[in-house]
């Protein structure tokens, strides 16, 4: 069974003008996931977004050190917002399906995951990320890769009725 949708909050898609990419930060930061991590844009651009979030010690695994679960989330929001980077107005994107390894302890003072479009389809994108674990002193030590599929939803699209 597929949950439903969450809306997207009206402020997100106002009529106020915006380019594609602060209307994509502002859907993805008006999920309650994102804020709770932490999440923040660095750079977002078609087909390529980086963000970051702290390392936090409410989702660690032991001191200092993040639990897969974080690892798995920037990651996918990465690679998923890339997907959504590419994606035309009144279009969005949902994780279908993914694959995380984790190579390396997620110790630092952040991780920053980079996303990426590997394959734009009309119905289905594939992208992936890197996260690194950086450092006080800005070092970037990879720790995890993700492969992911998302699915393109037309939100002006219109269903037949079910049952």
């Amino acid at each position: 069974m597929t949950a439903p949708l969450t809306p997207v909050p009206r402020d997100a898609l106002s009529s106020t003008p915006r380019s594609a990419m602060e209307t994509l930060q502002a859907v993805v930061l008006a999920m309650p996931m994102a804020r709770t991590l932490g999440l923040r844009f660095v750079h977002a651009e078609p087909g390529r977004v980086e963000v970051e979030i702290p390392v936090s010690e409410a989702f660690s695994f032991r001191p200092g050190q993040l639990q897969a679960t974080a690892v798995f989330a920037v990651a996918d929001f990465a690679a998923v917002a890339a997907a959504g980077s590419v994606l035309p107005p009144g279009w969005t994107n949902a994780t279908v399906d993914t694959t995380l390894k984790i190579v390396a302890p997620a110790q630092g003072e952040c991780l920053r995951a980079r996303g990426r479009v590997v394959d734009a389809g009309r119905l289905l994108t594939v992208c992936a990320a890197d996260v690194w674990a950086v450092d006080a002193a800005g070092q970037e030590r990879l720790c995890a890769t993700l492969l992911a599929t998302a699915r393109n939803i037309d939100l002006g699209a219109t269903r037949p009725p079910q049952g």
